[in-house]
């Protein structure tokens, strides 16, 4: 198992990416939450800096999370049924055993904003050994770019698809992680069956709202893996003229914060019983 964009090379600055990114929505976590039986235990692969981690805490008895990058962790929110865990980008199995837990005893394996960096045959040879079977349950999502005002976003996919288009790294994946995650996660490998009461594995659509000024909404581009490799190779993405012109569009209103919409798709399934 690997998430290429969450090491400790730069490409992803954890102080940046913990203010930047978006906080998922509670309807999100009582969904999840709706559709396990029994609330143990909960995996978080990919913690990055704890968003999902500090979420399932509050309705899970106990919460393993871990990642790849131990300054990630660092800024991550220390709860007391939370267990941080810095793990190997290819974790074993025996790793797996040793800081994850034992098979057959995980209610819920979450990964968010990051399977498409995994190696997804790895990753999901180790969430059918932790599952519960029947009833454990694997939630992945991710969130699409943001919604602000057609002004606004006109500029935003030039930035995204020209300006910083030639910088998304891709993953282990054949398919690249940002095309991916533009399909919402809709073609992305999902060998798993339906939980009860649902005809299929998704993706279920919800909304991530996060009121924004500027500032803010530049320091969500920096958090960028786009902007941070540009970044390594000596490239700004954000030059003066880039952030002149999100000025004058983000000003157009008179509005100096704004509600952002991030599209969030989220997959769902469970491991069935042998046949």
């Amino acid at each position: 198992m690997a998430d290429l964009n969450s090491g400790d090379s730069p490409i992803y600055q954890s102080k940046q990416y913990s203010e930047g990114r978006p906080n998922y929505p509670q309807e999100l976590f009582h969904f999840i939450l709706s559709n396990t039986p029994s609330h143990e235990l909960a995996w978080d692969a990919g913690t990055g800096t704890g968003q999902v981690a500090s979420s399932l805490a509050k309705l899970y008895k106990n919460v393993i999370a871990t990642d790849i990058s131990p300054k990630q962790l660092e800024f991550a929110e220390k709860l007391a049924n939370i267990t941080y865990q810095c793990t190997s980008p290819s974790m074993s199995m025996e790793e797996l055993q040793k800081k994850v837990g034992s098979e057959s005893t995980f209610d819920l394996v979450t990964i968010a904003q990051a399977m498409h960096w995994f190696h997804l045959p790895t990753f999901y040879q180790q969430v059918k050994w932790l599952l519960k079977k029947p009833n454990g349950v694997i939630t992945a999502w991710c969130y699409t770019t943001p919604e602000v005002n057609p002004t606004v976003d006109s500029l935003f996919q030039r930035f995204y698809t020209i300006d910083a288009g030639p910088y998304w790294k891709s993953g282990p994946s054949l398919v690249s992680p940002c095309e991916t995650v533009e399909q919402g996660y809709k073609t992305i490998d999902f060998p798993f069956e339906p939980v009860e009461g649902h005809e299929h594995t998704g993706p279920f659509r919800f909304n991530i709202e996060k009121v924004m000024d500027l500032g803010g909404y530049f320091t969500y581009l920096r958090s960028w893996s786009a902007y941070e490799i540009a970044k390594q190779k000596g490239v700004e993405l954000l030059t003066g003229s880039v952030v002149e012109d999100f000025t004058r569009a983000w000003s157009e209103d008179g509005k100096i914060q704004k509600t952002v919409i991030f599209p969030l798709y989220l997959r769902m399934g469970k491991v069935g019983l042998p046949s």
